[in-house]
């Protein structure tokens, strides 16, 4: 009987909130990687150029993309369409946030953000109203979250942030809860999680390719650039979100942005492991809140 709880519990974790905290784990070399762009790059061409590539990847091996399309009624089309908008709409939106509010603050408000929107809009559509564990997760995961990016600004001095780069960086987190809402609700209708990320994110790319082309492509050319857009696309677009529409097939879009916070962790931990940056013991103390918030999102309910 033991043994039969233990297989359950482990088949949850592994067909949600696992595949969703390894796509976080994926998104949070974003940084890391972009880094080592030329110089010439412009930010929000470098994070397109990943989802054109990704995109059509995503499209090529989801099964019965094409299908979804051809096939289905206008109402589901129309749904497709939003996504595909919302997925164009993070990138844009993200990239030039944090060029105007900085990387630490953009970052937390984009991803702090989502979650909320996430819940706000499962409450309007689906009239399901956020549990008081998702609520105490939530408020922990967004509040580690913002001491683990903002703890040098904390105990240091800190720069006046642009409102513009604040309202872009909002408009990325509701970007994101809302392409992240209509994938799930496509997805419980009996699509494939693969059909319907394919199709929207290749939609995405396409929105976008006229970004990455009107900014220049001499970069993508050059051994770096290539690399870069390729870990974009092949990790941080491709495979990361391959598992994240493989979660959302048993976790909601609320729970799977509350989830996705873990993305900063990783960049963090990425940052003192690879490029050598230091961080002060407040940031460490976010890290574990953050930490201690996702464990009791992820821990599977008694019943």
């Amino acid at each position: 009987m033991a043994d039969e709880r233990s297989n359950t519990t482990l088949s949850r974790l592994a067909g949600g909130p696992l595949p969703i905290l390894g796509a976080a784990v994926l998104w949070g070399t974003t940084g890391t990687a972009s880094s080592f762009a030329p110089a010439g790059a412009h930010p929000a061409a470098i994070g397109s150029a990943g989802l054109v590539l990704g995109g059509i990847l995503l499209f090529l091996v989801g099964r019965g993309s094409v299908s979804l399309i051809t096939r289905s009624d206008r109402r589901t089309r129309l749904t497709l369409l939003l996504g595909a908008v919302a997925v164009a709409g993070y990138p844009l939106s993200f990239y030039p946030a944090v060029a105007h509010a900085g990387v630490a603050v953009g970052t937390v408000i984009t991803l702090g953000s989502a979650p909320v929107f996430a819940g706000l809009l499962a409450w309007v559509l689906e009239r399901v109203r956020p549990s008081g564990r998702w609520t105490a997760a939530t408020v922990a995961a967004v509040l580690g979250c913002a001491v683990l990016v903002l703890g040098p600004d904390l105990v240091g001095a800190s720069t006046p942030v642009h409102p513009l780069g604040v309202l872009l960086a909002l408009v990325a987190g509701f970007s994101y809860s809302l392409y992240a809402i209509i994938a799930e609700r496509l997805i419980r209708r009996g699509h494939t999680s693969g059909a319907v990320m394919g199709t929207m994110f290749a939609g995405g790319g396409v929105l976008v390719l006229p970004v990455v082309l009107a900014t220049g492509t001499a970069w993508l050319a050059t051994v770096n650039g290539a690399l870069v857009a390729l870990h974009l696309a092949l990790f941080t677009v491709f495979l990361a979100y391959w598992l994240f529409g493989h979660g959302l097939r048993h976790t909601s879009a609320s729970t799977a942005t509350t989830l996705s916070l873990a993305e900063p962790a990783v960049a963090a931990v990425l940052g003192v492991a690879l490029v050598g940056e230091r961080l002060p013991w407040v940031s460490w103390s976010g890290l574990v809140v953050l930490a201690l918030g996702l464990a009791v999102l992820k821990a599977p309910s008694r019943r």
